[in-house]
């Protein structure tokens, strides 16, 4: 045990909830968890952007209270409408 290491918290098998890991990695460091890393490899599209448009307050609690009531988000919901109105324009002559 020629060694110093400092006693560590067990991992977590689990998380129940994002809020719960993030709470145990605001005081752990992954460096103490190497050996339970596994190496990951993903693409990243930076070519994406967003854009802010204004609208009226009136406008966005309408278009929020529609969009609880189908299940999605306010931003997945106006995208929707915005594509299918591209869409519908561009059939168009």
């Amino acid at each position: 045990m020629g060694k110093n290491r400092k006693k560590r918290d067990p991992l977590p098998e689990r998380f129940n909830s994002a809020e719960e890991a993030g709470e145990f990695w605001d005081t752990h460091s992954g460096a103490d968890y190497e050996e339970y890393m596994q190496e990951a490899h993903f693409d990243v599209d930076l070519k994406r952007h967003s854009t802010e448009v204004r609208v009226s307050d009136e406008l966005l609690r309408s278009v929020r209270k529609i969009a609880r009531r189908q299940g999605v988000t306010t931003e997945t919901l106006v995208n929707l409408w915005l594509q299918e109105k591209v869409a519908a324009k561009s059939l168009k002559p």
